[in-house]
């Protein structure tokens, strides 16, 4: 298949940028461990992580109003505070540890390949983060997006088409110029809807040691590659 009409890379981010599980585990073990935040940090985060589908689900089904990730996050992080018993946080500090999703650290990687990446064509990040968390998240990480894309703007999450649709319209885009890159099967098919090129980028650690899912691409995937370097290569981008 050829790809010279890619315009643009649009970039899923957490799990596929950014090794989300590990960062929050470290943050946990290193900062809020000492402010008394005792718990298991690999299973705190499996945890919540765990509510994030089942949260966006209760909004698609009109159970919550429309809500940004910050929202939801800080919705299942209270949960979790209660179920594991923890009080002796402020306010301000249950907010700052809500926020360690904008603080996450990229796959080693991500940065040598984004800047391959970017000589070829556009590179955006497309997530379901809210614009101030993957504003955020890029000045922290380094990541040199030349647009920040986030399912805010549609007032949908992936993978639901209009958030793929309006990145491509604000790219001023036809659907086919965009290649969305990702290391969840469920995104890149939401993409293909409405017209997407799809990259898979195996991440097989992204749940940690025993993961069980996304190890295998789906066979319609367009390009399947081990890392951002190994992607660049099979472009052709030097």
């Amino acid at each position: 298949m050829k790809f010279s009409e890619v315009e643009a890379f649009a970039f899923d981010i957490f799990g596929t940028v950014v090794d989300w599980r590990g960062s929050i585990i470290r943050e946990g073990e290193d900062v809020w461990a000492a402010k008394g935040v005792d718990v298991d940090w690999a299973q705190f985060a499996d945890s919540w992580r765990a509510g994030y589908e089942p949260a966006m689900r209760r909004v698609r089904l009109g159970e919550l109003p429309w809500m940004n990730i910050d929202a939801l996050h800080r919705m299942i992080l209270d949960e979790l505070l209660a179920r594991y018993r923890i009080s002796s946080l402020c306010v301000a500090e249950i907010e700052r540890l809500n926020r360690v999703w904008h603080r996450l650290t990229p796959w080693p990687d991500v940065a040598a390949g984004l800047a391959r990446l970017r000589r070829r064509a556009i590179v955006a990040a497309l997530s379901n983060g809210n614009v101030a968390l993957l504003v955020n998240m890029a000045r922290h990480a380094g990541l040199c997006w030349d647009c920040v894309l986030s399912s805010e703007l549609a007032r949908h999450y992936k993978p639901d088409p209009e958030v793929y649709q309006t990145a491509a319209a604000l790219l001023g885009l036809e659907p086919r110029q965009v290649m969305m890159v990702a290391a969840h099967n469920h995104d890149l098919m939401g993409a293909q809807t409405v017209g997407f090129r799809t990259a898979f980028v195996h991440r097989p650690q992204e749940y940690g040691p025993n993961q069980a899912t996304d190890l295998i691409p789906d066979p319609s995937i367009d390009v399947v590659a081990e890392d951002f370097n190994d992607l660049a290569d099979r472009l052709g981008i030097h």
